[in-house]
């Protein structure tokens, strides 16, 4: 039996790159894995993966997966998928935020002005459905007096990366897990934020090849697979002092040497801190003040 053998977890958007390779990770561990998205069959999505393709690798993996369809657009389908684990698990015991929409205009070299104003919708998905995720979780976690709220972000929190509505979004997250951390003080549940760096997802690859002068700046040794965070949140989810990490943002390059971990291929991922910034909030944000 794996460490999180008896735990649920449910992470977004993992129909492909980070979120699939968190549900792996965290499958390794034993968890059952409820896994979101909204590729249901192949071909709907011009990058490969599917959610029961997830799933097949959750249950390959030793885990047990569990594919729930879902638009982070559409606020009932996100209270379903809670009202579903509620009702099939009775519990839920992590929850991975890592869905955010990326369209195409994130990554184009024009300024914020000249991109349509549909790109808010990476902080629609980014900030404001997390936070509905969130919501949701913690209606559980907190009458059980458990669980473990992680949101990914990056060091685009502190340092300018493609655009002004992406970092708009990832200083967002890293600030909303820190207010969580404050009010969910004292209940047993852990809320935090992880700077994950660049990733050899399927779109990060595709990026790869067609983002002008994105291969050229890129040190490939700092670059990680997208299993890689969900080791650091297997790690954490197993770690019997994981509350005092709570309101704090962490590069999960630091927390996996803090816990001994590397990536899939035994490389170590390094921190860059020195280079693209440090994280602003570390944790043991405990008091509320209302001035």
């Amino acid at each position: 039996m794996g460490a999180l053998s008896e735990k649920v977890a449910l992470v977004t958007g993992a129909s492909r790159g980070i979120g699939k390779g968190i549900a792996c990770a965290l499958a390794d561990q034993g968890a059952t894995v409820y896994v979101t998205g909204r590729t249901v069959s192949p071909g709907e999505h011009p990058l490969p993966g599917t959610l029961a393709e997830t799933v097949a690798a959750v249950n390959a993996r030793g885990g047990r997966g569990v594919a729930v369809p879902m638009d982070l657009a559409e606020d009932e389908q996100i209270a379903a998928v809670f009202d579903r684990i509620r009702g099939d698990e009775g519990q839920l015991d992590i929850l991975v935020n890592n869905a955010m929409a990326i369209p195409d205009a994130m990554t184009q070299r024009v300024g914020f002005w000249e991109k349509p104003l549909s790109e808010w919708e990476i902080f629609d998905t980014g900030v404001r459905a997390a936070f509905i995720a969130a919501w949701h979780a913690a209606r559980i976690m907190v009458p059980q007096g458990s669980g473990l709220i992680a949101a990914l972000s990056g060091y685009v929190g502190v340092t300018y990366t493609y655009d002004v509505v992406f970092g708009t979004t990832k200083t967002a997250t890293d600030r909303m897990m820190r207010d969580m951390a404050v009010e969910l003080n004292g209940t047993g549940v852990t809320a935090l934020s992880l700077w994950q760096g660049f990733t050899y997802t399927e779109r990060a690859m595709e990026n790869l090849k067609t983002v002008p002068g994105m291969a050229s700046q890129l040190n490939s040794a700092v670059g990680s697979s997208p299993e890689f965070p969900g080791r650091v949140i297997a790690a954490l989810a197993c770690d019997a002092n994981l509350a005092a990490k709570s309101g704090g943002t962490f590069i999960n390059a630091e927390l996996a040497a803090e816990y001994g971990l590397t990536d899939i291929d035994g490389r170590v991922i390094p921190s860059l801190r020195e280079t693209r910034g440090a994280p602003l909030w570390a944790p043991g944000a405990t008091t509320w003040n209302a001035s």
